[in-house]
Formats: structure tokens, C-alpha cells, sequence
């Protein structure tokens, strides 16, 4: 069970920590936003669940609850919110990423830092990158990242095999 902290009152995880009610508690949690389809928000007394019913795929409409889930986060006054999805690699940080600009004041490429510093295994998919980069544009008038275009048509590349070598001492000349 891995929440990550991303501010004093802000978490990232997957769809196993909000079913912690001692973690839930120590955390000071009164808000969890649940980025699933199919896993149940908990109810725990004085804790507030918002759904954002958005699967994890690039297709996935998931920018068109960037403002109301960034308002539930800055308008949570009274304890920490606790946004996940199922494994806290895609929609979570990117919902968390588009609080950060909102309300942070921070560009994309600083808000994806910023999760990235407290949560190394983020992983966006393309379609919720693409929306990010729209929010960031409607916010600034201007974006900060460029996504790679990706090839699926080309193979991988080859594996890289490492080559052992021995290391042997230097022959000594008498």
C-alpha cells in the first residue's frame, strides 16, 4: 500500500489505501476522490467521496472534471484529501497535476516535478497528457511540455545485454 504525499494535505495512491480506515485517520483525511469505475468509495464518518467515473484509457474523458476535482481539493478546509484510482499511475496524478496548476499556480512541467518527486512510478497515458497540455494552454496561454509522438508501426528496440568482464589486475613486468 503505497499514498504518497504531495502536500501537507494532498495524497496520491491506488485503490487500496482509502479501504484503510487507521490510514485514512492518521492522514487526516475528510476527502477522497475515487478516479475509478469499479471500486467503491468507503464510508467513513466525516469523509466525503467524490467520484470521477473515468476509465484508464487514452480515449478517456478524464479533463472534463479537471476544475470540479481542482475546486473539491482547494475548497477541502477541513482536513486532507486523498485522490486515487487503481493503481496511482495515471489518472490520479494527473488529476493532482491539474490542481497544482489551477491553484498552485505551477506549469505542467513543474507539476508533473512535483508528483514525480513524491511519486517516482507516475505513468500518464497519451490521451490524459494531451489533456493536461489543453488545461495548461486554457490556464496560460501557452504549454511547457511537448509529448513525443510515439510509433507503434516501428518494433522495439533490441534488448541491451550487458557484457561482464573480469577485472583483472595489471600483469607486472620483473
Amino acid at each position: 500500500m503505497s499514498v504518497s504525499q504531495i502536500t501537507p494535505t494532498l495524497f496520491i495512491s491506488g485503490a487500496d489505501a482509502p479501504l484503510n480506515a487507521a490510514l485514512v485517520s492518521q492522514k487526516g483525511i475528510t476527502l477522497i476522490v475515487n478516479a475509478t469505475l469499479s471500486h467503491a468509495c468507503p464510508a467513513y464518518p466525516g469523509v466525503e467521496c467524490v467520484r470521477v467515473p473515468v476509465c484508464d484509457l487514452p480515449s478517456a474523458r478524464l479533463g472534463d472534471h479537471f476544475d470540479r476535482v481542482a475546486e473539491r481539493i482547494h475548497g477541502n478546509r477541513a482536513g486532507g484529501t486523498l485522490v486515487h484510482c487503481a493503481a496511482g499511475m495515471s489518472r490520479s496524478p494527473a488529476l493532482v497535476m491539474a490542481y497544482l496548476m489551477r491553484f498552485r499556480g505551477v506549469t505542467l512541467r513543474q507539476a508533473h516535478r512535483w508528483v514525480q518527486d513524491s511519486r517516482p512510478y507516475v505513468r500518464l497515458n497519451a490521451g490524459f497528457w494531451e489533456q493536461l497540455l489543453q488545461y495548461e494552454r486554457r490556464l496560460y496561454g501557452k504549454n511547457t511540455v511537448r509529448v513525443a509522438a510515439v510509433d507503434n508501426m516501428s518494433p522495439p528496440p533490441p534488448p541491451l545485454i550487458p557484457r561482464l568482464t573480469r577485472a583483472t589486475p595489471p600483469y607486472r613486468r620483473f
